[in-house]
């Protein structure tokens, strides 16, 4: 009896250890169906004062007991899928609930897989698709329209030809914009590992963005400020991703920011910059426009999210140039930070490391 007594003690210290060890959460239920031992992953997952609580009082979701209860009753391998919300976000896991038995100790473990991210991605990919899919539907579709009005009833109306083939030549030019945009995104996201290693000037950057942007901005009334740009400011990038960002921010600037309005750039150097601790340049580009709401900035570098849909398509924008700002900035190791309220216009900020 001692000895029986002895290996149970000893199988539980075991498995306890193997679970401080394993790099999931893991709970490990006993014979007498309570919390045996838990790692620190499933405390934090669950309750630290879960050991010594029956099962049905911690893992309380029913797909999981019933995986759990299977497993007590047939020592069967069973699995689950566990979701929780954490800070208004949504978790799944997928959870193997497995058997032990040395000897005469016996024992239920159940491990936690976090498959949020995979899901998340899944989620992704698929709304991406259905974005592509309607963002160029609309214009082929439109397109599509207007050849058959002219091979048919307008083929001899060349008022209505000449209006046709105008709307034409503005939507194939949309769906160029488009295409053009997801080939840079797709660009980035495959270079966004390897960090650029070329030394940037931002100041003459800038002055350039600056000066090829200005007839876009004097045909709209708008007045470009640059500031902070007379010295040289080094930076490790990629000339023309970096110009994309700036040329990006500039000119949703100048769209949105209204006619008789002012679009100021200033470059400033921070010695100790605090989102980054440690040396930093700043851009930052303020315009003097209606603003954005607070709800909507949190989602402005996502694929396709817009404000205003139809003022955006009215103004040429693909939903697409702050997704590939974000994804260029990240591989700089750079931050974008937007500040906007209502009535006020926005700031859209740039920060990149020295090195």
């Amino acid at each position: 009896m001692r000895s029986v007594t002895k290996e149970m003690a000893f199988g539980e210290d075991v498995v306890t250890e193997m679970a401080r060890a394993m790099p999931l959460p893991v709970v490990v239920i006993g014979r007498d169906e309570r919390v045996l031992a838990a790692n620190t992953l499933a405390a934090t997952l669950f309750s630290d004062a879960m050991v010594g609580r029956h099962y049905i009082t911690v893992l309380r979701q029913p797909m999981l007991l019933d995986a759990i209860e299977n497993v007590l009753r047939l020592s069967e391998p069973a699995e689950a899928v566990y979701r929780v919300t954490e800070s208004q976000r949504d978790l799944v896991y997928d959870v193997f609930v497995r058997p032990v038995i040395v000897g005469d100790f016996a024992c239920v473990t159940v491990a936690f897989e976090d498959k949020t991210e995979v899901q998340e991605a899944g989620h992704m990919r698929r709304d991406f698709v259905a974005n592509v899919s309607h963002e160029l539907r609309t214009p082929l579709t439109a397109v599509l329209g207007f050849i058959e009005t002219l091979l048919g009833p307008a083929a001899d109306d060349t008022a209505a030809r000449t209006r046709f083939l105008e709307i034409m030549d503005r939507e194939a030019k949309r769906m160029n914009r488009i295409v053009g945009d997801l080939l840079s995104l797709s660009r980035v996201e495959a270079e966004r590992r390897v960090r650029p290693t070329d030394r940037v000037d931002i100041s003459a950057l800038l002055r350039s963005v600056v000066l090829t942007l200005h007839p876009v901005a004097q045909a709209r009334d708008v007045t470009l400020t640059l500031e902070g740009t007379q010295g040289v400011e080094e930076v490790p990038g990629d000339f023309d991703q970096l110009t994309q960002v700036f040329t990006n921010l500039i000119e949703n600037a100048i769209k949105y920011g209204g006619a008789g309005k002012e679009v100021h750039i200033c470059l400033t150097s921070h010695a100790v910059e605090p989102t980054m601790r440690s040396q930093a340049v700043r851009v930052d580009v303020s315009d003097q426009g209606d603003g954005i709401a607070s709800q909507h900035i949190p989602r402005l570098t996502e694929r396709f999210y817009r404000v205003d849909s139809h003022r955006s398509r009215e103004m040429g924008g693909t939903g697409l140039g702050l997704a590939i700002v974000k994804h260029i900035l990240n591989r700089h190791r750079g931050r974008l930070r937007i500040e906007s309220h209502t009535g006020r216009g926005s700031c859209f900020s740039v920060i990149l490391p020295y090195q």
